[in-house]
């Protein structure tokens, strides 16, 4: 399990940004709006809180913190820090944006919020150290370096979480998947080829289990039947490439379809329009979102 890099692929194909904004104390209560393909990732290594969200259902949490943590809200969810760090604490914070937004296999994989306390997250110190020393002192290009390290920060409680996946209590899905080591092969090839016939039969070999077992474990940790995952993943594959320009034909061939009409076809199936369709509506969002902002700036 150790030989196998099971988050290059995802953040190749799937890029997160990381942007330092905030360093330091706050005041008073400060709130972080939800926003699609937008998450949060605060470190607080000296100091305490009482951070407040609310859940789909309406009802209003309350968590205390009151140890160094790391809060990571990976989907768009309002929260908001009450009783905030003082003069003397260490706080960072960093806006992460996800490509593709909601589709990006991470924030579909995760819950809302992950509350770590940062003496459980191993090998995190050594770039928490580095981020902090970089925040302290204002030099030639330190924000530039700072959002590098959060990214940096952000790989390594990646990793953290896949290793931990089965204890944290993950719901099934992405991060189960890869944890196991029969599946996390297949779902490394899946991700990396997807264009490749993968079929029952295929994916059993590359398990090494045969094809009743294989198909139950993947539904037990993935949630979904292989065939559906395998779907979901070159839809998702190819919206990215759609709304990068490339033409649906080309985008049906990358992705192991017979014509641009078969891809089409499940494309419709699953999102509700076509893939000319799709792009034109996710454009018109865009302008749309551009404007609104443009006018509250």
């Amino acid at each position: 399990m150790t030989s196998l890099d099971r988050i290059s692929p995802l953040l190749r194909s799937f890029r997160v940004s990381t942007s330092v904004f905030h360093t330091g104390p706050l005041c008073g209560v400060t709130t972080f709006a939800a926003r699609p393909g937008r998450g949060f990732l605060h470190v607080l290594r000296r100091g305490e809180m009482t951070v407040t969200h609310q859940e789909p259902g309406g009802r209003l949490v309350h968590l205390p913190v009151d140890r160094p943590t790391l809060l990571f809200y990976p989907r768009p969810l309002e929260h908001a820090f009450h009783n905030a760090p003082t003069e003397d604490s260490d706080f960072a914070c960093a806006a992460l944006d996800f490509d593709g937004g909601e589709t990006h296999p991470i924030v579909r994989a995760l819950p809302p919020v992950i509350v770590l306390p940062l003496a459980d997250v191993s090998g995190l110190d050594p770039a928490l150290q580095l981020l902090f020393g970089e925040i302290d002192q204002v030099r030639c290009g330190h924000r530039l370096v700072a959002d590098r390290l959060f990214e940096v920060v952000l790989i390594q409680l990646l990793r953290w979480l896949l290793d931990h996946a089965g204890e944290l209590g993950l719901p099934p899905g992405l991060f189960t998947g890869l944890s196991d080591p029969r599946l996390a092969p297949v779902l490394l090839g899946m991700h990396e080829s997807p264009e490749r016939d993968w079929n029952l039969d295929t994916m059993a070999r590359e398990a090494r289990m045969s094809r009743s077992a294989f198909a139950d474990r993947f539904r037990k940790l993935l949630g979904q039947a292989p065939g559906e995952y395998l779907t979901h993943w070159r839809l998702t594959v190819a919206q990215q490439r759609l709304l990068a320009g490339v033409p649906v034909a080309t985008v049906a061939a990358q992705l192991g379809y017979a014509n641009a009409s078969s891809f089409s076809r499940v494309f419709t199936q699953h999102l509700g329009s076509s893939p000319r369709g799709w792009v034109t509506v996710q454009a018109q969002a865009g302008s749309l979102d551009g404007a609104q902002k443009a006018t509250s700036g």
